[in-house]
Parts: structure tokens; sequence; C-alpha cells
């Protein structure tokens, strides 16, 4: 399934790091693309995308789903 978010606060290569490990916690195998002009972000995984944001937030920042 892909996830597409819109995530707020993330501004640099840490951001990404931080959310892509929130992400890898739940599915080692999630693909995780981040656009740091847009604040989006793209999972490719099998988990339900409430967890996937639940992590997110609990990482440090907000986020809302987008519509694909």
């Amino acid at each position: 399934m892909h996830h597409h978010l819109k995530v707020t606060g993330m501004s640099c290569g840490h951001c990404v790091s931080a959310i892509e490990k929130a992400v890898k916690s739940l599915d080692p195998q999630a693909e995780v693309t981040a656009d740091l002009a847009t604040g989006k972000v793209t999972v490719n995984s099998d988990i339900e995308m409430t967890p996937i944001s639940d992590a997110i937030r609990e990482a440090g920042y907000e986020n809302q789903e987008l519509d694909a």
C-alpha cells in the first residue's frame, strides 16, 4: 500500500531520517520517500495508515493523510 502524508516540521535530512526510523520500526521493509520542499512523505508498506501516522507523530512530527 502507498500512503501519502503531509508532514509539518520536517526541514532537514535529520528529520527525514527520524521519520524513516519511526516507520521502519513498524515495518523494516517499508520504503519511505520524503520531499522536504513540499513536506510530503510517501510510505510503501503493508502496515495500515493509523500506526504509521502515530509513529511519525511520536517521533515529533505532526502529519495528516493526503489523497493519493
